[in-house]
């Protein structure tokens, strides 16, 4: 099929480079002109996607050809870009990083597009040479459209007036600078920026989108984005699947990391999701099955110890058989005890004995190709599973290597360990997954949960 929306993709030359920032103010700019935008992030970021959905009133989406298979890019894009005006595409760290060998970097994402890409210039303590880093962007890779520039941070009238200078002197377009105010600084913390739940962002954002509406040329850049050529695209089958069972999903403050295209992969194979909350809610509600995704269930550890019973509730579930699969920040959950950054002990769940314990250190980033070990609710032993992991704790557990239902293996330089836990039908690790990209574990999944004998 050929099917074609404006797109314009907005990277950087690094992480920190006000990307988030940007895209925020632009789809709040957007969004004030009555237009319907389709927001995404290139990667695996959860908490972006929050100030996006803040900014332009819309669910964002993950684009990530290492989680999702490249085959499914353009379905999925074309699927979530139904009934919106202009597509605007957050990248990840620099336009080139990505994991091994470049697999999901903004670039490469930008040409599966075919996208026009602008770039975020950090002019702080920088003149005439931004010129030279964007022309060297621009050279290195002549299959990307980089179309232009943003210049951001800048201190004075005369540092934007010399930067746009070097930037004509290289025929690069700069569609719109930005000064730098710390007023409009998004908060961050341990894993990146604090999840917008958490936070109230919302005149931030505002006030963001105003300066960015102010500082940048939105009639260019809108034409730049109708710029784009027609997708070819291969339409999903289309399922129409009954309901068939509930599955729990953790959804509060504490447990927040999720991709609507994950989720949406659940109910497309007959999984009806019911959210409810560890933090606040009594007991599980009456499901088939549950499902605790990531999130910062350290920042929450006393309220979730206090929550007695619904820890209670989850550990007699799994006593019980029901399925349960939980990852990063639910597994801590499920653990015995959670030591927070002050040092201080608190008990979770105790499905898994063990205890998580939070370190000032970054331990893994990145992403991760795992096997099966056994056979669990996602399948026979051998299944393999693409992921990505992001945390600070270490698990402190007396675990044999024959208990670990996975083998992980990092993509950066190919390491090899024994991951995650099971016991009983309750599943859990550090890694994170993208059911889209994993369809058979999805239907597995909901399958268990189905014929689970309650």
């Amino acid at each position: 099929m050929e099917w074609n929306i404006p797109r314009i993709v907005v990277a950087a030359t690094q992480s920190g480079g006000g990307k988030t920032t940007l895209v925020t103010g632009l789809l709040a700019a957007l969004h004030a002109k009555g237009l319907t935008v389709q927001s995404f992030k290139v990667g695996p970021d959860y908490i972006d996607l929050g100030y996006h959905r803040m900014a332009s009133g819309r669910a964002g989406h993950n684009l990530d050809t290492w989680l999702v298979p490249e085959s499914r890019l353009t379905e999925i894009f074309a699927r979530e870009c139904a009934g919106a005006d202009v597509a605007v595409i957050e990248g990840v760290m620099g336009l080139y990083d990505g994991g091994r060998k470049g697999i999901s970097s903004t670039a490469s994402i930008a040409k599966a597009l075919d996208a026009p890409v602008l770039l975020v210039i950090d002019a702080k303590s920088v003149g005439a040479s931004a010129a030279a880093t964007a022309l060297g962007f621009r050279v290195y890779d002549e299959d990307v459209r980089l179309a232009g520039v943003l210049i951001n941070r800048l201190g004075s009238e005369t540092h934007e007036e010399m930067i746009r200078t070097a930037m004509a002197g290289i025929d690069m377009p700069v569609f719109g600078a930005l000064r730098r105010n710390a007023a409009l600084a998004l908060p961050e913390r341990h894993l990146g920026l604090t999840p917008v739940e958490e936070n109230e962002a919302a005149e931030t954002v505002r006030a963001i989108g105003v300066q960015v509406e102010t500082g940048l040329d939105i009639a260019r850049i809108l034409e730049l984005a109708r710029s784009a050529p027609p997708l070819d695209y291969v339409s999903g089958t289309h399922r129409d699947v009954k309901t068939s069972c509930r599955i729990g999903i953790a959804r509060d403050d504490a447990f927040s990391f999720y991709y609507a295209a994950s989720l949406a992969e659940l109910e497309g194979c007959g999984a009806q999701l019911v959210p409810f909350s560890p933090l606040h809610d009594a007991e599980i509600p009456d499901v088939d099955g549950l499902i605790i995704g990531g999130g910062f269930p350290e920042m929450f550890a006393a309220q979730l110890a206090a929550n007695t019973s619904m820890r209670a509730s989850i550990r007699t579930a799994a006593e019980r058989g029901m399925p349960i699969y939980a990852e990063c920040g639910g597994y801590m959950y499920l653990m015995s005890h959670l030591v927070d950054f002050a040092g201080t002990s608190h008990e979770m769940a105790g499905v898994f004995p063990g205890t998580a314990r939070m370190t000032e250190k970054l331990q893994m980033v990145g992403y991760v190709d795992a096997v099966q070990a056994m056979d669990t609710v996602f399948g026979a032993a051998g299944l393999p599973l693409h992921g990505h992991e992001f945390h600070f704790s270490v698990e402190e557990a007396d675990v044999g290597e024959t208990a670990r239902p996975f083998i992980f293996t990092k993509m950066r330089n190919g390491a090899q360990y024994p991951a995650g836990r099971i016991v009983q039908r309750t599943l859990g690790s550090y890694l994170h997954l993208h059911f889209a990209g994993c369809p058979a574990v999805a239907a597995s999944f909901v399958e268990a949960c189905r014929t689970w004998d309650k």
